[in-house]
């Protein structure tokens, strides 16, 4: 299949999903007081489907790979933030 634009690539979809459920979390009074941890969780979820949309749109294929890795590399920061936030009781979740 060949996509035309960069909403129509399902690893852009679920770099939305991801970005979405880091705002929904987020969201929750526990992190009220962590606006440092809050801000560098948002920041790395919302930049994985960026990236994504910036490898498309440059238009190779060597770019978007490029562009997908480091988005994994977003979607790693997410998670790695996630897990130090869960022991001190800010973040219960299962990644």
């Amino acid at each position: 299949m060949k996509y035309e634009r960069f909403e129509q690539l399902p690893v852009w979809k679920t770099g939305v999903d991801l970005a979405r459920g880091v705002y929904a979390l987020t969201a929750k009074p526990s992190f009220r007081r962590q606006r440092s941890l809050r801000d560098q969780l948002e920041r790395a979820a919302v930049s994985g489907s960026n990236n994504v949309a910036e490898g498309f749109k440059r238009g190779t294929t060597q770019e978007l790979l490029t562009f997908l890795y480091i988005a994994r590399g977003s979607a790693g920061e997410v998670r790695s933030n996630a897990l130090s936030a869960s022991p001190v009781g800010v973040c219960r979740s299962q990644i």
